[in-house]
């Protein structure tokens, strides 16, 4: 299953010479003497991320010098090179020099080759790399084509990628994996007990759904991922600024991140009990809406008075984490854009991510370093739970203006009590500028870093 942009021969390929500052002098004098002049007529330095394409005798393209994070650089960019699909002609290219994660560097290329084309046709480029020695090109490609399904869900516009979008897309997904689906719409999730899950889509045109699939031997661990659909957040009757409304295609983020790490997983064959859990709705405004001051009755029997329609993605999250408990699974992990208070603490980049699993954590953090999927822990701070008190109901659903990702994060810890492990992540899913392996706009978080722990754990 190579992915197109990767070939497996050097045979027609222009090197691509991977430098730093202090390599750059030596290497150079390996060149043609034209080459040697023409970069340094260019003022090629060499500074990470910069690029020279070098010229030939005959004025052809000889290949390209590329700029690395020199040896013992703080915080080198193991993504780097991915800028260089945008940057060089059409064709083959191998990397002359060594990279320091070859598997990283042709995940890079791949993932910085993407682009969103489906309602603007541009020009398309082809760059392609010859797969780096020891290179698992299949595995490269499996994780990037997860990441470009991941990322596509996420850039599409509701009026084309609404709550049953995401169903066609959860379905098409599992049909090709030959994974079990199911998925309970409109007032049969009151029938099946799912009310919080219908209060948040109740106002919509498009009936709020639970979409449901398992994937696995029945007897391997039970891995179960939940994750936020909503396909766009008016905010309710609590409704938002229309400038916070112009990103809310991306807030069914979690479940884009949820179907790519499913991808991958079903991809690999991992020998898991895979279950997916998707609440999918659209948080609208009509006759039917809920209203601040209601009080729901959730699947596991909590009551939850609501203190901001806007803060819906916690309650379609927690029938749908009552639903994954209810089958004691070795890990439960959701991944939600649930709150601005996250991105205020760690920005877009790094997501917070929570557990009462100190060893779990530790194998978080280490597999997202290792994979560059950067995440950090924040705590579950137990004295905050008070923040969630009601005097109506067993508890709010907001815990005020202060630490609002940590009193979301134990909003959910409420509705699991049975699985061995969890994980909840709060991702932001879009990159506000483009960045190298990272064009701008709708961005997978934290799947691959699972994926790798799963690997970890599970793998052969």
């Amino acid at each position: 299953m190579h992915h197109p942009l990767l070939a497996s021969s050097t045979e027609s390929s222009l090197p691509i010479w991977l430098v730093s500052e202090a390599t750059w002098p030596q290497l150079a004098t390996d060149l043609p003497a034209a080459a040697q002049n023409f970069a340094k007529a260019q003022g090629f330095e060499a500074k990470a991320g910069s690029h020279c394409l070098l010229p030939d005798a005959d004025g052809g393209l000889l290949g390209a010098v590329f700029g690395l994070d020199g040896e013992g650089a703080k915080h080198p960019n193991p993504f780097l090179v991915g800028k260089l699909p945008a940057l060089l002609p059409d064709g083959v290219y191998r990397f002359e020099t060594a990279t320091p994660d070859p598997a990283l560097a042709a995940l890079a290329w791949l993932l910085g080759s993407y682009s969103f084309n489906r309602y603007r046709k541009r020009p398309a480029k082809s760059a392609r790399l010859v797969v780096p020695s020891g290179v698992d090109a299949d595995e490269v490609s499996r994780i990037a084509d997860a990441v470009a399904m991941g990322r596509d869900l996420v850039n599409t516009p509701t009026s084309d990628l609404g709550p049953d979008g995401i169903e066609a897309a959860a379905r098409k997904l599992a049909d090709k994996h030959g994974a079990a689906f199911s998925s309970i719409v409109g007032d049969d999730l009151l029938k099946q007990n799912f009310p919080m899950i219908h209060a948040v889509g109740r106002a919509s045109a498009t009936p709020p759904r639970l979409i449901d699939f398992t994937w696995g031997r029945e007897d391997a661990p039970r891995i179960t991922l939940v994750g936020k659909g909503v396909a766009f957040d008016t905010g309710g009757l609590d409704i938002k600024p229309s400038s916070s409304m112009l990103l809310m295609r991306k807030d069914m983020g979690g479940a884009a991140a949820t179907l790519a790490l499913a991808a991958m997983i079903m991809g690999s064959d991992l020998p898991v009990r895979l279950r997916v859990l998707i609440p999918a709705v659209e948080n609208s405004i009509s006759s039917n809406a809920f209203r601040p001051g209601d009080i729901l009755q959730s699947r596991k029997g909590i009551t939850v008075e609501i203190g901001n329609t806007d803060a819906e993605g916690r309650l379609i999250l927690a029938d749908a984490l009552a639903l994954a408990d209810e089958e004691s699974p070795e890990l439960v992990v959701d991944f939600a854009t649930l709150t601005g208070a996250a991105r205020v603490a760690l920005g877009p980049e790094l997501p917070p991510f929570f557990t009462d699993d100190d060893a779990l954590a530790a194998e978080i953090a280490e597999c997202g370093m290792a994979v560059n999927d950067p995440v950090w822990r924040l705590p579950l701070w137990a004295p905050y739970q008070s923040q969630l008190d009601s005097k109506f109901a067993d508890m709010n659903n907001t815990g005020g203006p202060l630490a609002g990702s940590i009193t979301a994060a134990l909003f959910l810890r409420r509705f699991v009590s049975a699985a061995k492990a969890y994980v909840h992540f709060d991702i932001f899913a879009w990159n506000s500028s483009a960045k190298p392996a990272r064009p701008e706009g709708g961005e997978v978080q934290a799947a691959r870093l699972i994926y790798a722990l799963l690997k970890q754990r599970y793998g052969s």
